[in-house]
This record gives structure tokens, sequence and C-alpha cells, in this order.
């Protein structure tokens, strides 16, 4: 089981002003693959500040395998999710966010508006997806299939072809 947290990132949300959909939706589609762990989730303001401490606690202090933010991924002068990610890893992970816009398009062409990233802190990989839960599981159906292989290439003690996970 890969410890999972999810982050929702909402002005609105964390005032309790609006419901997170999406957030619950991505635990449901985590945790119905029976690989993943849902240890830990929050709602949180747009503030590139928070959520980079964010990231940092979840991933240096809470030994979690993967992060996935929800939000932040826009246009909107409030949308910092992905520079706040990429200033807390050390690796990129483009792929991941090519593939969630490329499959994406097939549906809209709005797509190509995400900003969303992907990087790797130390043994942390963190994925950002849009904030509508429409979005959330058309990105998260995506990916889904390699995820667990890119995680069990992370946790490995060696080359990618190892496969023994370590902590």
């Amino acid at each position: 089981m890969y410890r999972t947290g999810i982050m929702t990132l909402s002005d609105k949300g964390s005032q309790g002003l609006r419901e997170d959909k999406s957030g619950p939706l991505i635990q449901t589609m985590l945790e119905s693959s029976g690989i993943y762990e849902v240890v830990k989730t929050i709602i949180l303001p747009d503030d590139i500040e928070t959520i980079k401490n964010a990231l940092i606690d979840w991933a240096d202090n809470d030994d979690l395998d993967l992060i996935l933010t929800t939000g932040g991924t826009g246009f909107s002068q409030r949308d910092w999710t992905p520079e706040a990610t990429m200033a807390v890893c050390d690796r990129t992970a483009p792929g991941i966010p090519e593939a969630m816009r490329y499959a994406s398009l097939q549906i809209t062409p709005k797509a190509m508006l995400s900003r969303a990233a992907a990087g790797i802190r130390k043994k942390t990989l963190i994925i950002n997806l849009p904030g509508s839960p429409k979005a959330v599981k058309e990105n998260l159906e995506a990916i889904l299939p390699a995820l667990d292989h890119g995680l069990e290439m992370l946790l490995s003690s060696g080359s990618a072809d190892c496969g023994q996970p370590v902590k």
C-alpha cells in the first residue's frame, strides 16, 4: 500500500464556503484500486507559502509516498500550485502532466490551459490535479495505470529494474 495524502487548494473551500468534491473523489478512486492508502487530507487556501510548507511537511515528516493536489493549476491570479510544487521538488516528472493534458485534450481544447506539474521530493511523488471533479476523474484515469510502477521505481533501493522497495 502506498501512503498517500490529498491536498485540496481552494480559498473558498478552506473557509467553508465551498464543498470539496474533488478531494473525496480522488480518495475514492485511489482506495478502490486497492494499492493506495489515503492517510492525510487537508483543504488549504491558495497561498504559495502555505502550499510549499504543507508539501514539505508531508513529504519530509509524514513519510508519504504520494501527494496529490487538486486545484490551483489554472490562470487565476491565485493559482500558484505548480510553482509551489516545483519550488519544493528535487526532480521533475514532466511526463505525468503531459499525459494528463494529452488525455484531456481528447475531451476538450481547454485542457491546454492546465499548468499542472509533477515532481519528486526525496522519496515522495507530488502530482497536481485540476480542481473540478470531472477533470480530476479524467486526469487520474489517465495516469493511474502507470503510477504504481513509477512509485515502485521511486521507492526501490537502486536501479529502475531492482524493484525492492525501501523505506
